[in-house]
């Protein structure tokens, strides 16, 4: 597992399997990471502790590191606040309080918003399957598999899910 040289990064992670034969332990992560169905996503902080939450469940989950164009793609296109409504530049506004999507999503980059304190806003991305399948087994680790850490290459296949 190679990583950035930076202490701090802002890193998404991807359910990638399903809830059959998955251990009540490793639900319970998936459920407190937001990821209680296959392709959904979740923007976290990169730390030591996280490290160790994503090895337990690397069986089920692919993460890397996220680009500020890829975020600001996710909170465009599928971003979500309560009653299952669309992110608006007027909600940003109005109740968030930023001038604009692309300040949030520099927020949310550079780690001094977190999706989960937001008021109203859902701390989860439903996306759809990617185009043209995984590249891969869904049961074995990357690169021959899609599951596992990938780094930069998370930004690829986000795009093909959006």
């Amino acid at each position: 597992m190679t990583r950035s040289s930076e202490g701090k990064r802002c890193i998404v992670v991807v359910r990638v399997r399903g809830n059959v034969g998955t251990s009540r332990e490793i639900e319970a992560i998936l459920r407190q990471m937001h990821l209680t169905r296959k392709n959904h996503a979740t923007l976290i902080h990169g730390s030591p502790s996280s490290d160790g939450v994503l090895r337990k469940v690397k069986d089920y989950v692919t993460w890397g590191e996220v680009s500020l164009e890829t975020i600001t793609e996710l909170l465009a296109k599928r971003g979500a606040i309560s009653g299952n409504r669309r992110l608006t530049e007027d909600y940003i506004k109005n109740t968030l309080g930023y001038e604009s999507l692309a300040v949030l999503a520099k927020d949310l980059h550079e780690m001094q918003a977190d999706l989960r304190d937001l008021e109203g806003m859902k701390p989860l991305f439903r996306l759809h399957p990617p185009r043209k399948g995984f590249q891969g087994s869904t049961k074995k680790p990357y690169p021959e598999g899609v599951l596992g850490y990938r780094g930069e290459e998370i930004n690829s296949l986000l795009t093909r899910m959006l």
